[in-house]
């Protein structure tokens, strides 16, 4: 069967057919699409950039209050993966944020940029000038703006730009443009890694920030935290005082160590209580909504439930050998990361950094190799479970 079907596909959607072939043991590594969130009214449109042979779609998520609206709006941007092809990435859904500015009464949009995710086009980055790299992102975040502030349901005139590692940068970069009706941009541990032809990345990283302060009229507000794998305090200090001593208006929260990756801390529903608080101060005195408007359901995250310890693999219901091998995978991963599990045997995880929601990840992967009912049975640093 593998003989005829390497005849018949092109070797991506091979290798993925075959990944999820039954006994391959490999459903952490499917991809598969969460549901939509029925109570952030979730929809995801292909959205048209350019025209002619220039033209590409930027696969983009949409999050809305109920009514008509016009609402002020989020723009959230998603970061980058290393060491994978772009496209490879699953699309970014920032649910922690989505749903706190939802409640607000704030749209939000998160468009998945040039070759990322399903959005058409090839990523282009800039070698080691990162200044650039942030440059051309922001050619994606003005298209979604551009789209948003035409339909009815948007306010253009209250607008805040925000982004996370990659899209943190994007973000910046996005400040020199005085796009109408933008008051504010919100930096989550934004910069860009690059480790390849001898860069000296971090004095480039540095020297971009600057650059963009430098055309930059609007405030922002940055997080970064102690135990960043990315970008650490000595480089977030220096980035920040970049910034600043170039003319730029930020706010830089330098908060602790958050779980095992504080470059996660926007994608986890913990990492709400660390930057919320600031960002409501942050909205407030730029004349932007922060009471809560709209009730919505919190996370469906079950409490720690003591079944066992976290590193106890022999613990683990249900599972066979393999299910054990990819729970050690699963806990040498850093935080926001769940584990799924089911009666029939199935199991499945998701350590997405993104903004994907993790644990529906999981349970999706879990789900589609078993009849019965997944559940999860460890969410980021704590066990989950109740035994049956």
């Amino acid at each position: 069967m593998q003989k005829i079907l390497r005849k018949m596909l092109p070797a991506p959607l091979l290798t993925a057919l075959l990944l999820s072939w039954p006994g391959a043991g490999r459903a952490q590594s499917i991809s598969m699409a969460p549901a939509l969130d029925k109570a952030l009214n979730e929809q995801v449109i292909m959205l048209p950039v350019g025209s002619g042979f220039s033209s590409y779609t930027l696969e983009t998520t949409i999050f809305r209050p109920p009514g008509d609206g016009p609402f002020p709006l989020l723009l959230m941007n998603h970061g980058k993966t290393p060491d994978i092809d772009p496209h490879q990435q699953p699309r970014a859904r920032y649910l922690a944020i989505a749903r706190e500015f939802v409640a607000r009464g704030y749209a939000v949009i998160i468009p998945m940029r040039k070759g990322f995710a399903q959005s058409t086009g090839t990523y282009i980055g800039a070698g080691c000038n990162i200044a650039a790299n942030g440059v051309a992102q922001a050619d994606d975040l003005q298209s979604a703006l551009d789209y948003a502030v035409k339909q009815a349901w948007i306010d253009p005139a209250r607008i805040i730009v925000a982004g996370q590692s990659h899209g943190g940068l994007a973000t910046m970069a996005f400040g020199i443009r005085h796009y109408p009706g933008v008051r504010g941009l919100i930096d989550f541990a934004g910069g860009l890694r690059v480790t390849s032809n001898n860069c000296e990345w971090q004095p480039a990283l540095v020297n971009a920030f600057a650059q963009y302060a430098r055309k930059t009229a609007v405030p922002s507000l940055w997080f970064y935290g102690a135990n960043d794998s990315y970008f650490g305090p000595e480089l977030a200090s220096r980035m920040a005082a970049a910034y600043t001593q170039a003319g730029g208006r930020a706010r830089l929260i330098a908060y602790g160590p958050f779980k095992s990756d504080s470059h996660a801390m926007s994608g986890s529903e913990s990492g709400v209580a660390i930057w919320w608080p600031e960002t409501e101060i942050f909205l407030h005195a730029l004349g932007m909504p922060t009471a809560r408007i709209v009730k919505l359901a919190g996370a469906a995250i079950p409490p720690p439930s003591h079944f066992a310890s976290l590193s106890a693999i022999d613990a683990l219901p249900y599972v066979k050998d393999t299910g054990r091998e990819g729970y050690k995978t699963f806990l040498a991963k850093g935080a926001p990361r769940a584990f799924a599990i089911s009666s029939s045997g199935a199991w499945g995880y998701s350590t997405a950094d993104n903004g994907e929601d993790t644990a529906a990840l999981a349970l999706a992967r879990c789900q589609q190799y078993s009849k019965r009912p997944c559940g999860l049975y460890a969410v980021d640093d704590q066990v989950v479970w109740v035994k049956e």
